[in-house]
């Protein structure tokens, strides 16, 4: 073996992306994906928690988002995206709709929807809506990596 090979693994990549069914399914699918890379990725749970929570958020409004499309078979699917870069984690979901998300500040504590984006401000250190000219729109959310949001890399890069 030469002098300069490593028996490390490669670096995983520091974004990733994929498209999801317009299914309430892909919620549970997407935090799944989202805990596999931090975990590749060496972020700590306190972090993965916060993160899976924001995701979860995120593809539920895309998921739940309403459509010009009729039927729910002919809707094309969502998209989500994970990244590591300055410090911080981002998270972004991509739907067709052109609706602008709506935080409801008057939800009760016992009804199922409406507090989403509530939750979605408290936890992210930033979050915000990118529309695409009538083609959809990005909602995306970013937690600090190290101080401020107590989330840290753990071991070594």
């Amino acid at each position: 073996m030469s002098a300069r090979a490593r028996l490390t693994p490669p670096t995983p990549p520091p974004a990733v992306a994929y498209r999801l069914p317009r299914d309430g399914r892909s919620v549970g699918w997407a935090r799944k994906e989202l805990r596999r890379h931090l975990q590749a990725w060496r972020i700590d749970t306190e972090l993965t928690d916060t993160a899976q929570l924001l995701l979860s958020e995120l593809v539920t409004d895309a998921v739940q988002a309403p459509t010009a499309q009729a039927p729910v078979t002919a809707t094309p699917p969502i998209g989500i995206r994970f990244a590591l870069s300055a410090g911080r984690l981002r998270l972004e979901v991509q739907d067709v709709s052109d609706g602008q998300p709506v935080t409801n500040k008057q939800a009760k504590e016992d009804e199922v929807c409406g507090r989403g984006l509530l939750l979605v401000d408290a936890l992210a250190s930033g979050w915000g809506v990118v529309y695409q000219g009538g083609t959809g729109k990005t909602m995306w959310a970013e937690v600090a990596l190290g101080s401020g949001g107590g989330a840290r890399r753990t071991g070594q890069p």
